[in-house]
């Protein structure tokens, strides 16, 4: 997932400008004196956020207030330019709190973030409002053609014209005081959505005091959960989270079916239980809010609002692609279901199928399909070994080099630096890698900014960039060892880093990741392709302990079960997508009872109750607060250009094809948002692509 930083101005403004004199203890009030320009995390306290906030608004706003009120006729250079380059102080902090509150948060700070959002979210009104400026972009955008802007220029201005106009700036009076409150209210409801979710996953706890309830885990899970338990005090009992990387082994391979049905409630059901921390009202205060929003903008839904943005452009765009999916996908589910149950019947105990089995169950088919049991993998997966394999991987497709850097500052012990440069030794940008899991981060994995990459007065100022995850922690005598979904997330989120690290553009708001999300997605679902491709694998599968490469039986059973369990993973991820889309597509702010909503569009779709949906409302954190509000389905759509994509590679004969690679990079990966997404693909891959590919690719046709 590409994270979308709450910086409510000027998407992704990074600028070289002064703020205050270097008289403050204040770090952020200072120039960042480390050679890379990387932010002096040793130094920053949590009581330096709110006065360089506060002064960063000020400063910005003076900034804005200038470009207003300029006597001179209205320029590209004096408006424009000076718009994409204001606001520094303002970003600067906002990178770095933004990016903490998610991976390493306390109280404290979630108290600023709550305290800050609103202000956040009035500057940006006070800039996207301001009749003054936006009469200033209207006029140069009234004469573009005859300006003589090459297409990056005519690009940028295009989408800051956009952007006014979908912030209000057209409405009278009225209407933007009533579209600033519903802001104001918006920013502060979706960001208790979010602490609310990870104030309820810090909150659970299982322990547990019989091993006997803990037969077929695999040992090293077993070792982590009493590691856990004794590190609360609790010696001789064994510890659970709702950490993915805690309660997914369980579901696997826990022979208690009770605790596998225990953790996987507590997972689903976090912010739904009527406490403090419950998130169906919030969700009915968010959708009426957005409702309300699309409506005063001229829009009939949320939805059509959002997408209007977007390569999908409508809502029946959106529905017809993904039934064009769901259909084949929830027939697989079926016949998967069928599979395990016949499983579960030859046991002889009258069990039905529930989705606390599904998992148990399916690690059982897989082995009898094809003698292949994860536990097994998990030994040639050590993570230092499959980022080392991403890192070649890239040297061999992309010309990049990494080099550790020691005595970097860094927010967390767990978290390395790398520097990354070109075949010439020309420096990329700076990598941080920040992958397993603590009290103070929010569950799943993404790629952020602490800087952005933009050129200004000749200078191309190389990014800085950060891949979060939440992967198996080591033990005390075990390295971190992945398991498969882990591998293919490290490798999804390197994607996204790669857009952010190979960035070229002129302008903030068109650089890196700065793209429509039905887009975004690509650059990071496409590397997963090569994650379990043989001549990859063989880079960085190697035994933990004897340093053997995997064995080649091993690999070529990964292929073979290349398309198992696809019914279920693909059923999990649309059915979220269309409860996604089922929100967002809402005219009218009737109450919403969150569970009979989710309920009715989980049957209008016919859901099969062996599974459950892959967010249920309550924590679906990408929709209510992680920027994927009727977006969700741009994981599918993104698949759809992904699968295409790669197989511009297979076509050559070879996967680390240079030219082919060369021409991705070049026209996807440099090239951000400065042209439709579309264009730029078809420059890649010489046309449009269809879902065939995928549906082959999954197993669904």
């Amino acid at each position: 997932m590409k994270k979308l930083v709450l910086i409510m101005m000027i998407a992704s403004i990074i600028v070289g400008c002064t703020g205050k004199s270097g008289k403050s203890d204040n770090p952020f009030f200072q120039a960042y004196t480390n050679e890379y320009e990387a932010p002096p995390f040793e130094k920053i306290k949590n009581e330096h956020y709110m006065p360089a906030f506060e002064e960063g608004i000020k400063l910005h706003q003076a900034e804005i207030d200038s470009i207003a009120n300029n006597s001179e006729a209205p320029t590209f250079a004096n408006t424009i330019e000076a718009l994409e380059y204001s606001g520094e102080l303002l970003n600067k902090v906002a990178l770095v709190f933004y990016n903490l509150q998610s991976s390493e948060t306390n109280d404290e700070m979630n108290k600023i973030a709550q305290e800050i959002t609103p202000k956040l979210t009035e500057h940006s009104d006070n800039v996207y409002l301001n009749d003054k400026l936006f009469q200033r972009v209207k006029a140069i955008q009234s004469e573009v053609e005859t300006l003589g802007l090459n297409p990056e220029q005519e690009r940028v201005l295009d989408k800051i014209y956009k952007r006014f106009i979908r912030s209000g700036a057209d409405l009278n009076n009225e209407q933007k005081a009533e579209l600033r409150e519903i802001n104001k209210e918006l920013s502060s409801l979706e960001l208790t959505f979010g602490q609310n979710i990870l104030a309820e996953t810090n909150a659970y706890q299982k322990f547990v005091t019989d091993k006997e309830d803990l037969k077929g885990l695999p040992e090293g899970v077993i070792q982590a959960a009493a590691e856990a338990a004794k590190e609360k005090g609790k010696d001789g009992q064994w510890l659970f989270t709702v950490s993915k990387t805690s309660f997914i082994p369980v579901l696997q391979y826990g022979e208690n079916r009770e605790l596998r049905k225990e953790l996987l409630l507590a997972y689903v059901n976090r912010c739904d239980n009527n406490n403090e921390y419950d998130n169906k009202e919030v969700i009915n205060k968010i959708m009426k809010l957005r409702v309300k929003k699309a409506n005063l903008l001229g829009f009939e839904s949320p939805a059509a609002f959002i997408l209007d943005n977007t390569m999908a452009k409508t809502p029946d765009a959106v529905y017809s692609f993904l039934n064009q999916v769901w259909t084949p996908a929830v027939a697989k589910a079926k016949a998967e279901a069928a599979e395990l149950q016949k499983l579960m019947d030859a046991e002889g105990k009258g069990e039905k199928l529930e989705p606390w089995d599904w998992w148990y169950y399916t690690e059982k088919l897989r082995k009898e399909k094809f003698d292949l049991d994860e536990e097994e993998l998990r030994p040639y997966f050590k993570l230092e070994n499959v980022r080392k394999g991403v890192f070649d991987l890239t040297t061999k497709l992309y010309g990049l080099h990494y080099e550790k850097l020691e005595g970097m500052p860094v927010y967390h012990k767990d978290v390395e630096v790398f520097k990354v440069t070109d075949d010439e030794g020309k420096l990329i940008g700076i990598l941080y890698t920040d992958y397993f899991p603590r009290p103070g981060k929010t569950v799943g994995a993404w790629m952020s900014n602490f800087k952005e990459q933009y050129i200004k007065d000749g200078v191309n100022h190389r990014p800085i960039i950060v891949n979060v995850g939440n992967f198996t922690r080591p033990t005390s005598d075990k390295p971190s060892l992945m398991t498969m979904d882990e591998v293919e997330t490290l490798f999804h989120e390197f994607g996204h880093a790669l857009h952010g690290l190979l960035a070229n553009s002129t302008y903030p708001s068109l650089s890196g990741t700065n793209v429509s999300r039905d887009f975004v997605e690509l650059p990071s679902q496409v590397m997963e392709n090569w994650c379990w491709e043989p001549e990859v694998m063989k880079t960085y599968a190697f035994h933990y302990e004897t340093g053997e490469v995997m064995p080649q039986e091993l690999m070529d059973k990964i292929q073979k079960a290349g398309t198992f369990n696809q019914g279920f993973v693909n059923t999990e991820l649309l059915s979220a997508s269309l409860l996604d889309m089922d929100y967002h597509v809402k005219k009218d702010t009737a109450d919403i009872d969150v569970t009979a909503f989710e309920k009715a569009s989980m049957d209008k779709i016919g859901m099969i109750p062996e599974i459950i949906v892959r967010y249920k409302s309550p924590i679906f954190k990408h929709i209510f607060e992680g920027g994927y509000s009727a977006g969700y389905y741009s994981y599918t759509w993104a698949a759809v250009l992904d699968a295409d994509a790669f197989q511009a590679f297979k076509e050559t004969g070879d996967i680390f094809n240079r030219e082919v690679a060369e021409s991705f990079k070049k026209n996807i990966l440099e090239k951000g948002d400065s042209e439709e997404p579309m264009k730029l693909y078809r420059a890649f891959r010489g046309a449009d692509p269809t879902p065939d590919a995928l549906l082959t690719k999954r197993g669904l046709k």
